[in-house]
C-alpha cells in the first residue's frame, strides 16, 4: 500500500515486483507474473534485457549529464536514426509524452503566430489522451482527467474520432485552426481504430488547408501496431511526430520530431528543458532503437499479434458479454459490455497483468519479445478470467 508520505494519486494494485526477465515479473513473495502490460507499453524489449542493461550500466559508469549549453554527441546520432527511420527531419528530446505533446502543442501555436494568427486553434478528438500537464489534459478527449483543473487552457476545437467531416466542418467556421492532434490508434480511449484512410484524409485536409498534421505516436509508435510507426501503415508522413513510452525501454525520454516546414518553427529559445536528451538516456534510447532493429520487432509484432487476436477471437468472440475484440500489433483490446476493473484484481490472482481503460476494454500491451507459448498462455489464462467474470450471464 502506498504511505501516508505519498500523494494518493494512483490506485496500486496490492502488489510489489523485486526484479523481472523477458516478459515475466516476480513479486516480493516470490510469485511470478506475465507481463501483458509492458508498463503500459514502455518495456518492449521485455525486463532486465542485456544490451540496455549494458548500454544503461556503460554509460552512467562515464557521463549521466550535461547540460545543452553544450553538445551531446549521443544525442545528435538519436535524432539522426528517429528522423531516418521516421521520415522527418529534426528532434526535440523530452522527459515524456505528455512533454514531448506540450512541445508540438507550443510549436503548433508559435506556427500560427509566424502566419500573423493571433489565437491559433488546434483540433482534437473524443476519446483522445495526450498527457496530464495542463496544455495536454485540455488537449485530451476525457473529461474525467479534466474535472477540477479548470479553466482550462483555451484554443482547442474538439471533434469525434474517425470523422474527416467533423474536421472539414471545424474548420470551415474557425479560419484560425493551424494544427489537427491525432492519435493513430487510441491508447488509453479504448484502442480505437479508425477506418482504413482516416490519417491519409488528415493529411489531406492539413495540405489543403496549411495546417500541421500532428500524429500522437507515444503508445504506439517503436513497433508496437506492427510498423516502427502506426502512421506508417497509410504511409503517411506527419509534420509533427511525438514519441515517448517505448523509445527508452523504461529509461524517462520523449520526442518531438518535425518536417518540413515545422521542423523551421522552433529558434533557439524557443524551448527547451533541463534534462533534454543527456547522455544517459540518449545511450539507452539508441541501443533500444539497435535492438529492434536488429531483432525485425515491428515484424514480429505484426505477426504475434495476428496470432494472438484470433486466438483471443477463437476463445471468446461468441462469449455473451464480449462485445468486440481489436487490435493492430501488439495493441489489443478486449471490449466487454460492462465495467470491468474488477478484472485488473482476479488477472493478477490468475498471475497475468493486464489493464482496463475506458472503463470496459481490457487493453492488452504486451513486451514485443513475447513468445509464441506466452502468448498462447496469456490467450488461455485470460479466456479463464474472463469467462469467470462474466459467468453469471453466461449460465
Amino acid at each position: 500500500m502506498p504511505t501516508s508520505y505519498q500523494m494518493p494519486l494512483f490506485s496500486a494494485l496490492p502488489v510489489a515486483f523485486t526484479h523481472g526477465q523477458g516478459a515475466w515479473l516476480w513479486d516480493t513473495q516470490g510469485k511470478k507474473y506475465l507481463d501483458a502490460l509492458a508498463g503500459i507499453a514502455v518495456c518492449g524489449l521485455g525486463h532486465a534485457h542485456p544490451a540496455v542493461t549494458a548500454a544503461l550500466c556503460d554509460q552512467a559508469g562515464k557521463l549521466l549529464h550535461t547540460s545543452n549549453w553544450y553538445e551531446i554527441p549521443l544525442q545528435e546520432q538519436l535524432a539522426e536514426r528517429l528522423c531516418k527511420l521516421a521520415g522527418m527531419d529534426n528532434a526535440f528530446f523530452c522527459n515524456s509524452g505528455a512533454e514531448a505533446n506540450e512541445a508540438a502543442i507550443k510549436l503548433a501555436r508559435l506556427y500560427g503566430h509566424q502566419r500573423d494568427i493571433l489565437t491559433p486553434g488546434i483540433i482534437v478528438t473524443e476519446g483522445s489522451f495526450h498527457g496530464r500537464t495542463l496544455a495536454t489534459l485540455s488537449a485530451s478527449g476525457n473529461r474525467k482527467i479534466q474535472s477540477g483543473f479548470e479553466p482550462l487552457v483555451q484554443g482547442f476545437y474538439r471533434v469525434p474520432y474517425n470523422d474527416l467531416a467533423a474536421v472539414q466542418q471545424v474548420g470551415e467556421r474557425n479560419k484560425d485552426v493551424v494544427a489537427v492532434l491525432v492519435e493513430p490508434i487510441t491508447g488509453e480511449g479504448g484502442v480505437t481504430i479508425p477506418d482504413a484512410g482516416y490519417l491519409k484524409g488528415l493529411r489531406k485536409i492539413c495540405d489543403e488547408r496549411g495546417w500541421l498534421l500532428i500524429v500522437d505516436e507515444i503508445q504506439t509508435g517503436m513497433c508496437r501496431t506492427g510498423k516502427w510507426f502506426a502512421c506508417q501503415h497509410e504511409g503517411v508522413v506527419p509534420d509533427v511526430m511525438t514519441l515517448a513510452k517505448g523509445l527508452g525501454n523504461g529509461v524517462p525520454i520523449g520526442a518531438c520530431l518535425a518536417h518540413g516546414k515545422a521542423a523551421q518553427v522552433f529558434k533557439p529559445g524557443s524551448h527547451g528543458s533541463t534534462f533534454s536528451g543527456n547522455p544517459l538516456v540518449c545511450r539507452v534510447a539508441l541501443a533500444v532503437i539497435d535492438e529492434l532493429d536488429k531483432g525485425k520487432f515491428a515484424v514480429r509484432a505484426a505477426k504475434l499479434g495476428e496470432r494472438l487476436l484470433a486466438k483471443l477471437k477463437e476463445k471468446l468472440g461468441k462469449v455473451p458479454g464480449v462485445r468486440e475484440i481489436r487490435g493492430q500489433g501488439l495493441m489489443l483490446a478486449v471490449e466487454l459490455d460492462r465495467p470491468c476493473k474488477e478484472l485488473l484484481q482476479r488477472a493478477l490472482e490468475s498471475g497475468i497483468l493486464i489493464n482496463v481503460t475506458a472503463e470496459n476494454v481490457i487493453r492488452l500491451l504486451p513486451p514485443l519479445i513475447f513468445t509464441d507459448s506466452e502468448a498462447d498462455l496469456l490467450a488461455d489464462t485470460l479466456d479463464m478470467v474472463v469467462r469467470a467474470y462474466l459467468e453469471p450471464i453466461t449460465k
